[in-house]
């Protein structure tokens, strides 16, 4: 998310290097990126800083699997998410170009529709995205911060027009702690928090997970980092006991414990992490790699 921004082009590339010689394929990023953070306020930092590493580094690009995302880069200056340039079909087309010029490639692996956009028939959304696949731009195609109805309402245009490109991933905030449902996480992402339904729709559909927001920003490991509000509730007490009980046993971070778990389950999860220094590059590589046994799952999953 930060590189070009918050970090600089030496320090991205070698993230990314270390990535992938421990064993890394899977790089996700957004065409707004970040535009919060830059001079001028608008995205395209880290899909260009991508794109510089997969220029410099030949035969790279056949190694990692590359998702980026449309519809929340900012209109106007300070007006986001009011203003954001949404899903027509005229955005969705304009910004997978401008996406594949940053990227220095010729195709996106998985195709994000960031959020959900209803000032536009839904039916204009999905046929544009089939368009890029079909023209060989996309690979697949994901629905980021979407409930679970319109999802469910866009495949089915999809498979109604011919069986034309459809959503295959869905990527939203999920953890191992539970947020209070009255409160909400984001305010701007309404419907980016993972619930119940989200997993058993993702699991019966054989929809990929993407999981954002993983570790809390930092929150699982770090005490200048709090947890949010959201988390303020007797279950996560028990949660967290939980999880110490586990990573002690095995000696390991709290933050890999919560990796493996996510990892392991059904649906499998893929955590999205977004790391600063090789040390915490390291910490999540050990993590994902990290098997809890069964009765170490069911004790975590059990707790609460």
């Amino acid at each position: 998310m930060f590189f070009g921004t918050r970090q600089d082009e030496r320090t991205s590339f070698n993230l990314l290097d270390r990535f992938v010689d421990a064993g890394g394929t899977m790089i996700d990023t957004a065409n707004c990126y970040c535009f919060w953070e830059g001079p001028i306020g608008t995205g395209g930092a880290s899909e260009r800083v991508i794109g510089a590493w997969l220029a410099a580094r030949p035969g790279m690009r056949d190694r990692v699997f590359i998702s980026t995302k449309v519809g929340a880069e900012p209109t106007a200056a300070g007006q986001w998410p009011r203003h954001r340039e949404g899903l027509s079909a005229d955005t969705i087309r304009s910004g997978c170009q401008t996406s594949l010029r940053r990227l220095r490639t010729d195709h996106i692996d998985l195709y994000w529709a960031h959020m959900e956009d209803r000032s536009v028939p839904l039916v204009e959304t999905v046929g544009a995205l089939a368009g890029l696949v079909e023209a060989g731009s996309v690979l697949q195609l994901g629905a980021s911060n979407h409930p679970v109805w319109r999802v469910e309402q866009a495949r089915r245009l999809a498979a109604a027009a011919d069986g034309r490109a459809a959503y295959r991933a869905l990527q939203l905030h999920h953890t191992y702690l539970s947020a209070r449902p009255d409160i909400r996480l984001d305010p701007n992402h309404r419907f980016g928090t993972a619930t119940d339904e989200t997993l058993d729709y993702a699991a019966t559909e054989g929809l990929a997970l993407w999981a954002y927001r993983t570790l809390l920003s930092g929150a699982y490991t770090r005490a200048d980092r709090p947890l949010p509000d959201s988390y303020d509730h007797p279950g996560t007490a028990r949660r967290l006991a939980a999880l110490d009980d586990v990573a002690g046993e095995i000696g390991v971070s709290r933050n890999q414990v919560v990796l493996a778990w996510l990892t392991g389950g059904r649906p499998a999860v893929t955590p999205i992490v977004g790391v600063s220094s090789p040390d915490q590059l390291d910490e999540a590589i050990a993590g994902v790699s990290l098997r809890l046994t069964d009765a170490q799952r069911d004790r975590l999953d059990a707790a609460g």
